[in-house]
């Protein structure tokens, strides 16, 4: 078979892992991934599908160089991360696996976490990996993650552990369950210093839940998010993008997060991926791609989100990740940000990891209410756009069949590891199909 390249790269095989060239090809408006495994055949993998070539979407930028770097460079990426030194971009966000447990049991799930008997890692283990973090990447933002975050009891001192270090901005990654049932729980987590609610959120139609997570759950998310608002947590609502089961119901989870300002800051959207636990291999009409989901975007909203409010990120590769900010006016998003017709020019990755964890730890943290009688006519200014604020954003986490080593040399969310590594977080979830892993140890009950 004979291609015309887009651009050379190198990925992996999906069922040895070994690493492949790779090449991204345009065929017609799409563009796809081809590579071949001596041992196990060609694979091809549709990567972009859209109205705008990927080409125009690419941003240009000055490599970071990790200063504390924890692992040697010996057999090449991707099997040396900790970070190495031919890393390309700093910690944004860093994730702390606080449990392998869950109270779901989710069709799609990167962690693969059951409702296990696995030793949940001791505060002890947990400060040894914030100061870990520390070390090498400053004081960047946090989430916890897991498993499900709130199957712990003393979640509440994990959060002061990061709070006590000087960590600016934690987070809790979670499926709501427990924070809708158990308000006291809530109250305590922001009486520790917790700034955001990564929420889990696939739709407002129970149907939707039933296929992804197995139960109804929309009631108890409304109510987790009501009583995150009574105690002045932020919430983003994150919804994982599954074709044929809630594509169609983007618009309405984006109009219902704008009914939940300022509590809720925003819609953070996850196009499906394919590692940890999934049903079967994927074929490309089981897969959304970025751009997809902002035309989605556009569309059920009746274009009151134009695409060129939607711009690549500043700071992890540019096929990761789309942003958009907004103001509220009137249950309308008016765009903040603007992208020009074509990217151009080179951005120093470090100045755009430095601007996303800023914009993250004031855009993803709840706002104080303040009377406006109490305020100059300045502050009332400041005051309503801090509470109108609002984010669209989008992140496509890679799998075995569509993995860029390139992206993930750019990756800017590391997974902290029990022995102080950080893993960029694609490499530390990646499983070929079989669900072996080359970073993350699957603990099964």
């Amino acid at each position: 078979m004979t291609l015309d390249p887009l651009i050379h790269t190198e990925s992996l095989c999906p069922i040895c892992l070994h690493k492949l060239e790779a090449y991204m090809y345009d065929k017609g408006m799409n563009t796809y991934m081809h590579k071949e495994c001596s041992e196990h055949g060609t694979f091809e993998t549709v990567l972009w599908r859209s109205k705008t070539p990927m080409r125009e979407w690419i941003r240009t930028k000055e490599r970071a160089t990790i200063k504390n770097p924890i692992t040697e460079v010996e057999k090449g990426c991707p099997f040396d991360c900790g970070l190495c030194s031919a890393h390309r971009q700093h910690t944004c966000t860093a994730l702390i696996e606080v449990t392998s447990r869950c109270n779901l049991n989710c069709r799609f799930c990167f962690a693969d976490a059951l409702d296990a008997k696995s030793s949940d890692p001791t505060l002890e283990q947990l400060r040894f990996q914030f100061e870990s973090i520390l070390k090498v990447s400053g004081k960047c933002n946090i989430q916890l993650s897991g498993g499900e975050p709130t199957v712990r009891d003393d979640l509440v001192k994990i959060v002061r552990i990061g709070v006590s270090l000087g960590f600016p901005f934690i987070q809790v990654n979670t499926n709501g369950i427990r924070l809708g049932q158990d308000e006291a729980y809530v109250k305590a987590l922001k009486e520790a210093g917790l700034s955001s609610i990564f929420l889990q959120f696939d739709g407002i139609d129970d149907a939707i839940y039933e296929k992804l997570r197995g139960r109804a759950l929309f009631d108890v998310k409304a109510q987790a998010i009501e009583n995150c608002r009574k105690h002045g947590i932020g919430v983003v609502l994150v919804p994982t993008i599954v074709p044929n089961i809630n594509v169609e119901s983007i618009g309405d989870i984006i109009r219902f997060g704008i009914s939940q300002t300022p509590t809720v800051r925003g819609v953070h959207f996850q196009p499906v991926s394919y590692f940890g636990r999934i049903p079967e291999p994927p074929k490309d009409s089981e897969r959304i791609t970025l751009p997809e989901v902002m035309e989605c975007i556009c569309e059920q909203t009746h274009h009151m989100v134009k695409m060129q409010s939607m711009k690549p990120p500043g700071c992890e590769n540019a096929l990761c990740s789309f942003h958009g900010n907004y103001l509220i006016e009137e249950g309308s998003l008016k765009p903040v940000t603007k992208r020009s017709c074509c990217s151009s020019g080179s951005e120093k990755a470090e100045e755009g990891a430095n601007k996303a964890k800023a914009f993250v730890a004031r855009n993803w943290s709840y706002q104080k209410q303040v009377k406006e009688e109490k305020l100059s006519d300045w502050d009332k200014i400041l005051n309503a756009i801090a509470n109108n604020a609002f984010s669209l954003s989008g992140m496509a986490f890679q799998d075995a069949w569509n993995v860029n080593l390139e992206r993930i040399r750019d990756c800017c969310i590391h997974v902290s590891t029990v022995e102080g590594k950080l893993i960029p977080f694609c490499m530390y979830n990646i499983t070929n199909m079989d669900g072996k892993s080359l970073y993350r140890e699957t603990k099964r009950a």
